[in-house]
């Protein structure tokens, strides 16, 4: 690990951190895209904060507003004096042009397209016109930074090509099944480093990438699935009240359910669950069978 990955805490990645370096230090927009859970969101922020520049975030949503984007008039100073500078409120993408700072925007297609349209001049041709205040010029450093699900994720919208054209893409996967390992690790390493934590961040991982081909899963899990049942797993087996194989099948049973998607064979919800659970129980077993194995072999 390089020194500068160290101090990102960042596990892999090095090429998706050079490639956004890279846009930066060129004064590129950068879209980041990838399925939930990889890490587009700590990889922009990270990358963000070696440039030690003013930060505005805005996370998409499709209820947020182009005013709320760009600012608005508050109506008690307008009242007192008018539709003057000292009566507007300046948003995020006002306040990062005029203090050159980075825009970064979580999830820029749930943003609505006309949130997305205002950021064309501002990208484009780094102004914009705020209706009764004037224009509006970016200073120099001001860029954007934006993350997005694919398109067949829910409640996405379509990017327009104009908008599109204005950014460098940057894809980001699933990582290895090694930096997985090595991310659970790293984020766990207060809690321990025993040879029985190893395996549970070795299961929690080799369970959690099952989900991601498996013939019955629409939607797989993330690293932060692998996460939850290893913190919930080592919780578990320090309160002491069941063996290894009961705590990570509990974990299994909390962590996994809100983040897959199973295709159903019954219109019952109760019918259901209990295929699920089963389906659970089913992984667990295989997986714990194969890490078991492995942890045969290297002590033979």
């Amino acid at each position: 690990m390089s020194r500068s990955q160290k101090q990102l805490h960042t596990v892999g990645r090095l090429e998706e951190l050079a490639q956004v370096r890279a846009c930066l230090q060129a004064g590129k927009n950068v879209l980041l895209e990838g399925p939930v859970g990889v890490g587009k969101t700590h990889l922009a922020l990270e990358v963000i904060s070696e440039r030690k520049s003013p930060v505005f975030r805005v996370d998409g949503d499709q209820r947020y507003s182009e005013q709320k984007l760009s600012g608005w008039f508050d109506p008690p100073q307008v009242i007192k004096k008018g539709f003057h500078r000292d009566s507007f409120v300046a948003g995020p993408l006002v306040e990062a042009m005029l203090q050159g700072g980075v825009l970064f925007i979580n999830e820029l297609n749930r943003l609505p397209e006309g949130v997305q349209n205002v950021l064309l001049p501002a990208i484009d041709e780094r102004m914009i016109i705020v209706p009764r205040l004037g224009e509006i010029r970016a200073k120099p450093g001001f860029l954007v930074i934006a993350t997005q699900n694919p398109k067949e994720f829910v409640a996405t919208t379509h990017l327009s090509e104009a908008i599109l054209d204005r950014f460098e893409l940057v894809i980001l996967d699933y990582q290895s099944e090694a930096e997985e390992v090595a991310i659970v690790l790293d984020r766990l390493k207060e809690v321990g480093k025993s040879d029985d934590f190893k395996m549970i961040a070795h299961a929690s991982v080799k369970l959690t990438r099952l989900t991601r081909n498996h013939p019955r899963v629409r939607r797989g899990a993330s690293i932060r699935a692998a996460l939850s049942i290893a913190e919930i797993t080592y919780a578990l087996l320090s309160l002491g009240q069941c063996g290894f194989k009961d705590a990570f099948l509990k974990s299994v049973c909390m962590a996994l359910p809100t983040r897959i998607e199973i295709e159903r064979d019954s219109e019952s919800e109760l019918s259901h669950r209990t295929e699920v659970e089963k389906l659970l129980e089913e992984w667990v077993s295989e997986v714990l069978k194969e890490v078991n194995g492995a942890s045969l072999k290297k002590k033979t």
